[in-house]
């Protein structure tokens, strides 16, 4: 397998990834080509759109101006802030339940309805909805957690349409910035094919109605989007701010915890070392690990390898903490399995045909094994030549300016043990449905 010579992605990343003669990936190049983007004529840009808006809006005597859609993570927070107290918006935001939710999600879902005042409409799938297309993807392509990125791709347009209100407002562009699926220059935007193709596995809903499944059209309702016409005639629209803002999670998360009450981890995480992203729900860490059975590869290769393209850890400390954290089994699986009503053993053998042979290999007693990694690739050609420059001491990952939001198990205190190992426990005990 190759690896990139200046993060720890791997050639079989997710959804598409590109490696160039330098054996740099598409993705450190897309960050890359940010430093060259003028951030004061994109904001310029955006903010015209969002006065147009806000006249149209009063104009039809609408109260709402754009929608959010909100999980009540670290994005979630930046958005509403950004369109309430930097752009003056009225927004209207728009959640679609996850069906796993931790106490900290619902805090903090909480949190940006109380500190924003803003008015929110949430959509709730009946559990046995949730449970069967869960375990219908599961076995279909490995996804556990469809019914929710499809949902939160498709329900807040639903109510753009319902509403008459045509600005949608996203935050980052995941792919592109992980992977570097498209070029910076393209200011892309939220799309019906988009959703389909990547959030939702190039699967439309009506494709789950079958009698294995038993899956009905109502299960599939806030899943089906509106119809282009319906679309045009409103004239909705979906806008990354990562478009317009030189996007980084960290100062981010630092602004909504220090000023508006965005909650934290409280630390030793099992799949990855950030304590301010991937919180909202017990199924992240399940997911992630679905992408580690699959790919070889999971969430600590996507955290470790942003924080490599900004210049806050070298190379060789992702690969640790890739080592230490990807191949982990979470806790949490225990969750889904009983909410799902399946064994561990079901839930593995459902993996059988998917894992990427390139990197997985089944032994002649039936056990699949790693055949590779980036621990194999520490030094491999180009890695000196494509490293980026580092930040100063204090402001990288694990520097005494960023303790609160990244883990370490050396720099963490007693007290901060004890209470990570009591907020897990009593997060295994909740399931919001």
């Amino acid at each position: 397998m190759e690896y990139c010579a200046r993060c720890c992605y791997p050639a079989n990343a997710r959804p598409t990834i590109i490696f160039d003669d330098e054996g740099v990936c598409s993705g450190c190049r897309y960050h890359e080509s940010r430093q060259n983007v003028n951030w004061g004529d994109r904001e310029r840009l955006l903010r015209a759109v969002l006065e147009e808006q806000k006249a149209r809006a009063r104009e039809a005597g609408n109260p709402y101006d754009c929608i959010i859609p909100v999980s009540g993570g670290k994005d979630s927070h930046y958005q509403a802030y950004l369109m309430k107290h930097v752009y003056g918006m009225n927004p209207l935001l728009v959640t679609f339940n996850h069906s796993y939710n931790t106490r900290l999600g619902n805090e903090n879902l909480r949190n940006i309805v109380k500190k924003f005042g803003m008015d929110l409409v949430r959509f709730t799938a009946s559990p046995e909805a949730a449970r069967k297309i869960s375990r219908y993807m599961l076995k279909r392509v490995g996804d556990m957690t469809w019914h929710y990125h499809a949902g939160i791709r498709t329900f807040p347009f639903q109510i753009a349409v319902k509403y008459k209100i045509p600005l949608v407002i996203l935050g980052e562009h995941g792919f592109a910035e992980l992977t570097g699926l498209v070029s910076i220059d393209d200011l892309v935007e939220h799309t019906k094919w988009s959703r389909q193709e990547h959030d939702m596995r190039g699967i439309e809903p009506n494709q789950l109605i079958n009698e294995e499944s038993g899956i009905t059209r109502h299960d599939l309702s806030p899943y089906v989007y509106p119809p282009d016409e319906e679309i045009e005639k409103v004239g909705v629209r979906g806008l990354y701010m990562s478009n317009f803002f030189y996007w980084d999670a960290l100062p981010q998360a630092k602004k909504m915890h220090e000023e508006f009450g965005f909650n934290l981890h409280p630390g030793m995480r099992e799949r990855t070392f950030i304590l301010h992203g991937k919180i909202e729900d017990h199924a992240n860490d399940v997911h992630d690990y679905l992408k580690y059975l699959k790919f070889g590869y999971g969430r600590a290769t996507d955290d470790a390898s942003m924080e490599i393209r900004h210049g806050r850890m070298t190379r060789e400390e992702g690969i640790e903490l890739v080592k230490k954290y990807d191949a982990a089994r979470p806790s949490s699986l225990d969750i889904y399995l009983d909410f799902m009503g399946i064994t561990e053993e079901e839930f593995y053998s459902c993996l059988d045909g998917m894992r990427d042979e390139e990197i997985w290999r089944r032994t002649s007693k039936g056990k699949w094994v790693v055949t590779d990694s980036i621990a194999k690739h520490v030094n491999d050609f180009g890695v000196n030549e494509a490293r980026v420059p580092l930040v100063a001491k204090a402001d990288r990952t694990f520097g005494k300016n960023n303790r609160k939001y990244y883990w370490r198990d050396d720099l963490a205190d007693a007290a901060a043990k004890k209470m990570a190992r009591q907020e897990k426990k009593a997060a295994r005990r909740i399931i919001v449905l």
